[in-house]
């Protein structure tokens, strides 16, 4: 869903080498698959056509399995598959437990999961435990009051006001996308709580049986072969509760901006990241720990979606008597650099924000983008397409890429009249393109053919990016020296290498643009990232970042725009670096 928060961001500058830290201690005991895993998210619509309706679907999903086994993703992560009117396509569910017919069917779905599993890769569903479609069941029995369903979701009488005598919203809480975030229902004589589209009804987690009823979701799934869930917008799952008269307080002004309807011209902490949703990721936890105990099998994992400030993020990875997801998401990558501008300095401050917050003993992350925001290779420069990709391969942890990151894929330009996002929708014509998560999700590149091979539908349900015919895996396959050919090789680098999958981690900021890692194991190479992500060339002295780097290096990959070999051996001392260039070398 679409970020409704900003982390806290920390900055520290020391000397010529901003601080470079030194994090984790040296191990090498056996890790579980998803502690270094590649994971790899799909979105369906976007991905494949099997059936020329201009619409990605599970088919089309199979036949390109073969693809994400040979780049060597580890889990596939699909976004929502279930049945929905689509109207934020597929975060907008009426039945949790079938699946959307333009997608397909249960039994296509099942294919998938046999044939993934035939080929050795996890298949992670992304689940959405916040709100229900307005057309889902569940809602319907609760409008009408039906004996089980009436507190199924966040209702209220709302408030009389006294000066007009006309009844008015609970409170001025404001949605994701625009406006309140309450809507009147006549049939039931009150209001319900949407924290995103109106058709996107709040399910009320103070109600035990819309809890069980999530779990059983969660265990039908996981009855069905899947490896794990993604969940969706998960701080607002539960509000603030009603004061002792019953009433719901307002939100203060945040001073952010002078636009009343969007959600943030007011605060959220009333609406977002309160304690009790920490609680709740723990008991998914349990289901995920309770399944494989009876079930066997490898760790179904649980992936949490939080775009929060590190203090209340880092509490759901669990405390010294309970566990917590396995990974909340990191999107500090995505927005550090958001707000402060891509740099080496900003890139820091993104790695400190994780890893010197994170608990002890627990896996770190690295998401440079998804389906929320825009393009990777459009938001960092095209020239630091590589170095970005390199980054989450290279730093500790899991790393997860978005459909077409692998590809250097931009955003496309979606007009006004085939905008479908209801983000932008919500929005006008001259607006529009603030809110949009369009560009972000036009079809995957397959070939430099019609629609990109992407489906043979006279139009696409969003049109393509111009470029497709530059960037697509058919050409990419081709060329000596792709962003995919780079991308294979660093996921092949992180699978064999000891030293990437269990060493220590250090990392700094040299001449103020070139960001630095390195990773050292005792017994193998050490691996050294060197990116130049300011606008012109640079030459370096690695030695001010480690004194214990001794020459030569031997570099093992380079970016496209690189013209060093590999294989070659390099000074630590002059190390020359072109605008955009990320190198990996290895050093004894």
């Amino acid at each position: 869903m679409q970020p409704l928060q900003l982390s806290i961001l920390g900055f520290c500058l020391v000397a010529l080498c901003q601080s470079c830290q030194d994090t984790a201690s040296s191990s090498t005991t056996a890790k579980d698959w998803w502690e270094t895993a590649q994971f790899y998210q799909i979105y369906p619509r976007s991905f494949m056509d099997s059936d020329g309706d201009g619409i990605g679907d599970l088919n089309g999903i199979t036949s390109k399995l073969e693809y994400l086994r040979d780049l060597g993703v580890t889990a596939a992560w699909l976004s929502p598959i279930f049945k929905s009117p689509m109207v934020d396509f597929g975060y907008d569910i009426s039945d949790f437990y079938d699946i959307q017919p333009e997608y397909g069917t249960l039994e296509d779905f099942r294919n998938l999961i046999k044939k993934a599993n035939e080929l050795g890769l996890k298949i992670i569903l992304d689940f959405v435990p916040n709100h229900s479609s307005d057309e889902n069941e569940w809602f319907k029995k609760s409008v009408k009051r039906e004996k089980g369903y009436e507190d199924y979701y966040v209702w209220h009488d709302g408030k009389v006001n006294a000066s007009t005598g006309e009844r008015e919203p609970p409170s001025n809480w404001l949605q994701a996308f625009r406006g309140s975030a309450w809507e009147w229902v006549e049939e039931r004589q009150q209001y319900y709580l949407h924290q995103f589209a109106v058709q996107q009804a709040d399910l009320n987690y103070r109600n035990p049986d819309v809890v069980a009823q999530m779990k059983r979701v969660l265990r039908y799934w996981l009855d069905e072969g899947v490896a794990g869930f993604r969940c969706d917008a998960v701080p607002v799952l539960f509000e603030v509760e009603p004061d002792e008269n019953g009433q719901y307080a307002d939100e203060a002004v945040s001073g952010l901006t002078d636009d009343v309807d969007a959600r943030n011209y007011l605060k959220s902490e009333l609406i977002e990241n309160r304690p009790e949703t920490i609680d709740m990721a723990y008991q998914w936890r349990t289901v995920m720990d309770d399944y494989q105990r009876i079930h066997g099998g490898d760790t179904r994992v649980l992936l949490i979606e939080t775009y929060a400030p590190p203090a209340y993020t880092m509490q759901f990875y669990g405390n010294r008597s309970v566990e917590g997801a396995h990974i909340p998401f990191n999107f500090n990558l995505i927005t550090v650099p958001a707000s402060s501008g891509v740099s080496a300095g900003s890139i820091k401050t993104a790695v400190d924000n994780w890893l010197l917050n994170m608990p002890a003993g627990r896996t770190a992350n690295w998401v440079i983008g998804n389906h929320d925001q825009r393009r990777a290779a459009s938001r960092y420069g095209t020239k630091n397409t590589d170095a970005m990709n390199m980054l989450v391969m290279v730093l500790p942890g899991a790393s997860v890429t978005y459909q077409g990151e692998e590809l250097g894929m931009t955003d496309g330009w979606i007009s006004w009249e085939d905008t479908q996002d209801p983000a932008a929708c919500n929005s006008n014509q001259n607006t529009y393109e603030q809110f949009t998560r369009d560009p972000s999700r036009t079809p995957f590149h397959w070939t430099s053919g019609t629609n990109a091979g992407f489906s043979t539908a006279l139009k696409t349900w969003l049109p393509l990016a111009t470029n497709y015919q530059e960037l697509n895996v058919e050409l990419e396959l081709t060329e000596s020296n792709s962003h995919l050919k780079i991308y294979k090789a660093l996921v092949e680098m992180r699978k064999v290498s000891k030293t990437l999958q269990n060493g220590s981690t250090k990392y700094g900021v040299l001449n103020e643009d070139v960001f630095v890692v390195k990773r050292h194991l005792s017994g193998s190479p050490s691996i050294i990232y060197v990116a130049n992500l300011g606008s012109s060339s640079i030459s370096v002295d690695l030695r001010e970042f480690d004194k214990t780097l001794t020459s030569p290096l031997t570099l093992e990959l380079g970016s496209q725009s690189s013209t060093k070999a590999v294989g070659a051996s390099f000074d630590t001392k002059n190390l020359e670096l072109l605008e955009g260039e990320s190198l990996i070398f290895t050093s004894n």
